[in-house]
């Protein structure tokens, strides 16, 4: 062949020429990577096909093959292709999306600095009885992994009921067969406690993926699923890239959460991403959560998806008792603070004594949600997103929690000049502050993205709640899911209110999820769990269903307000964002954009 059709990864939408020099020619091979020259800049491309004619005339060189083998096999690139179609991107940038950060700079290796990790040992666990209704899932996908049959199943199971078990049985027949698994998670905090899970099952087999690894050990995990030396990958969204062989097995756990939407380019839906990758690989996907979105209920009674329950916790176990306090009551009691209520100061009080776990729960970081002038009425906002910041009380800044621009504190209001600077709403920082200062004596850890930004904080963190080192955590949504401590008997939602009030047509969806999810931390031992949940809207249908645990009935209310306003499941909505320097620029786009 005398030409190569090159991917890079710009913000284009087509691939590009180059000629393969005669001493090039028996390195050239789809998959692997090329050093080429792109206007003035030298950059590394992906090739993705070979012909002996060229569109163009004028047509540059390659400069050189950088891979001895091809660091993308056939099933990725057909998938980065379905991708870069389906989510309108270039199909360079996802083919960047399925290699480690340092072969995007044309590394072919990455040394170790300081030496090796240290490989983490865990206690070998075996499989454990299944219940009658994980066996009946069992052998639903079992069948279709028998089979090697694309299906999608939805695996609804309440919290604790033993969701775990079903994908460590299903995986272990896969790698029977010789075959590979992905496995996604949502967050980078579950990883350690499900790392352990897996590991513990199924030692060397699994490899992990996730962006706050060291780039060496992402390489070597990387490398040990394309060796085949691994045959399951667990991680976040980007894990669904990885490159395993044979591929029998998708699982998607907790399939409901926000965080498999990733809002970078390449932009992409993990979930759907997922449905794809396995339809394309003719194996089963399992969706796995105890609120599964409306989209993925919606398609399952349908048929489209097949829906297997699990209504049952584990030993039957009961699900937490809840208890929704009205926060208008609490503040006609005249009281100075209204953060926690006398209830749920009087059960964390209690749970301390009886030497049990207390979480807190309060989707929003910071200290102050906002600083404003009482004199004038003045707010600080960001000067590059006009946002209102949030005043970080550890580093004495406020932060935009969009763009993340950063200011000092303000001393005196730049409008009036006055100092009637009032710091108002509650973050994690604050409840914090309020826990030290209510209970002196309690072990209290902040589980949030400030707090966990330096590596090996989750696990950290963790450890030390398993460990009993811990007796208070509080945290933003890192907490809510996949965690599984059995002292934690009580949990608080300080504010349920945080993400029903947000303008978003699935804020009621996102409330009744993160309600039921943290819930479901309570009670996963042998002592009963409470929820506490504070709230200003205490009859609205979301909080209500979800100090129920009633998730049909959430789905059944909610289905009808979504029919009526044409909303998911009922339609799709995309989102296009024009970005510009001046607005005429991004109006005048806007316009050629609606006339297209």
């Amino acid at each position: 062949m005398k030409y190569a059709e090159i991917a890079l990864n710009i913000p284009i939408d087509k691939t590009f020429h180059y000629s393969i020099p005669p001493a090039t020619s028996p390195c050239v091979e789809i998959g692997k990577r090329a050093w080429v020259t792109f206007g003035k800049r030298r950059m590394v491309g992906y090739i993705v096909g070979l012909s002996e004619t060229s569109p163009v005339s004028s047509i540059k060189p390659l400069e050189g093959i950088i891979d001895d083998v091809p660091v993308l096999d056939g099933e990725q690139m057909k998938f980065t292709k379905w991708m870069s179609e389906y989510y309108c991107t270039s199909w360079g940038s996802t083919l960047d999306a399925a290699i480690p950060w340092p072969l995007k700079k044309g590394r072919t290796s990455i040394r170790e600095r300081g030496g090796a990790t240290a490989e983490e040992h865990f206690s070998k666990s075996s499989a454990l009885p299944p219940t009658d209704e994980q066996q009946r899932a069992l052998k639903e996908i079992k069948g279709a992994v028998e089979k090697s049959a694309f299906e999608v199943f939805l695996l609804h199971g309440v919290t604790s009921s033993g969701k775990t078990e079903v994908y460590l049985q299903c995986i272990s027949d896969i790698i029977e067969k010789d075959k590979s698994a992905i496995v996604l998670i949502p967050e980078i905090s579950l990883t350690p406690q499900t790392v352990e899970r897996f590991k513990s099952r199924f030692g060397d087999a699994v490899a992990i993926a996730h962006s706050q690894m060291k780039g060496s050990s992402r390489f070597k995990e990387w490398k040990r699923l394309r060796d085949g030396l691994a045959k399951v990958a667990v991680g976040p969204r980007s894990a669904l890239f990885s490159p395993v062989r044979n591929l029998g097995l998708i699982v998607v756990d907790e399939e409901h959460d926000t965080s498999y939407k990733q809002g970078d380019t390449p932009r992409y839906h993990a979930r759907e991403a997922s449905v794809e990758r396995a339809r394309q690989a003719g194996c089963p996907v399992i969706l796995g959560s105890a609120t599964p979105s409306m989209e993925s209920y919606f398609l399952a009674k349908k048929g489209e998806y097949r829906l297997l329950e699990l209504t049952r916790r584990i030993d039957d176990r009961p699900l937490p008792q809840s208890v929704v306090i009205d926060m208008k009551k609490e503040m006609a009691k005249g009281k100075r603070s209204f953060v926690i209520s006398t209830y749920l100061r009087k059960r964390i009080d209690e749970t301390l004594k009886a030497d049990r776990q207390t979480m807190l729960f309060l989707n929003r970081r910071g200290f102050s949600t906002y600083i404003f002038c009482k004199q004038c009425g003045y707010t600080e906002k960001c000067k590059k997103c006009d946002t209102v910041m949030v005043y970080h009380s550890s580093k004495r800044q406020l932060v935009c929690h969009y763009c993340n621009w950063k200011k000092e504190k303000p001393n005196i209001c730049p409008t009036c000049h006055s100092t009637y600077l009032s710091y108002s709403g509650k973050g994690t920082e604050k409840i914090e502050s309020e826990i030290h200062r209510n209970f002196p004596y309690g072990k209290i850890e902040r589980m949030d993205s400030d707090v966990t930004r330096r590596r090996g904080a989750h696990k950290a963190i963790l450890k030390n709640i398993k460990e009993g080192k811990t007796n208070i955590l509080i945290g933003t949504q890192m907490i809510a899911k996949g965690h599984d401590f059995p002292q934690v008997t009580l949990v608080g939602v300080i504010s349920a209110d945080v993400s029903l009030n947000l303008p978003d047509f699935r804020s009621g969806e996102r409330t009744f999820n993160l309600l039921t999810q943290v819930a479901g931390r309570a009670g996963r031992g042998k002592d009963a769990g409470e929820i506490v949940i504070q709230t200003y809207a205490p009859a609205h249908y979301a909080i209500q269903a979800a100090a129920k645990q009633d998730y049909i009935a959430f789905y059944n209310r909610e289905l009808e307000l979504r029919r009526d306003l044409n909303f998911p499941p009922f339609t799709h909505i995309i989102e296009i964002t024009l970005k510009a320097v001046k607005d005429d620029i991004a109006q005048g786009a806007a316009r050629e954009l609606v006339e297209y």
